[in-house]
């Protein structure tokens, strides 16, 4: 082999070393976003699950108009032995926690959510005759990288019997 045909080689093996490697770095970061992205939409489902499942049962909803940046969202129901629920949702640090009262026993409190963004307009919820309508923000990510994925419910309470 000649001198020339050996750089040339070098050349070309090293064209093929270069795509592979921006290949790689590509799969990389779409695997990194793929993952904050199913990260957020976990998040908002099972945030939107949580309070749905509560909603149908509240026959008082109350704090829908600050939560989750001024106040904390509460729902209160009596049920069928007049035992009385009360279950409050708050944000803090990003996090979604549900506060559950049942009778006279003492809150129980379970973390329901992360990455919850608690912006006016990204997390908000508003009331209408026993109706809620629920709009959740997840955001992960960091930077310029950050996924924001937004899930919205309407949720109809029981009727007050």
């Amino acid at each position: 082999m000649t001198l020339v045909e050996i750089l040339v080689s070098i050349a070309i093996a090293g064209i093929i070393s270069l795509g592979a490697t921006l290949a790689n770095g590509q799969i990389l970061n779409q695997t990194t976003r793929n993952n904050d992205f199913t990260t957020a939409s976990r998040q908002t489902l099972n945030a939107l699950y949580w309070i749905g499942r509560d909603t149908q049962m509240a026959h008082t909803i109350n704090g829908t108009s600050g939560f989750p940046a001024t106040s904390s969202l509460t729902l209160i129901w009596i049920d069928w032995d007049n035992t009385d629920y009360e279950v409050v949702y708050s944000v803090t640090d990003g996090k979604l926690t549900r506060s559950y009262t049942a009778g006279e026993a003492g809150p129980s409190v379970t973390f329901i959510a992360d990455h919850i963004n608690s912006e006016a307009d990204k997390t908000y919820c508003t009331t209408d005759n026993g109706t809620l309508t629920l709009t959740i923000t997840a955001s992960v990510g960091e930077g310029d990288r950050i996924i924001d994925v937004t899930k919205k419910r309407v949720i109809t309470s029981r009727p007050n019997l």
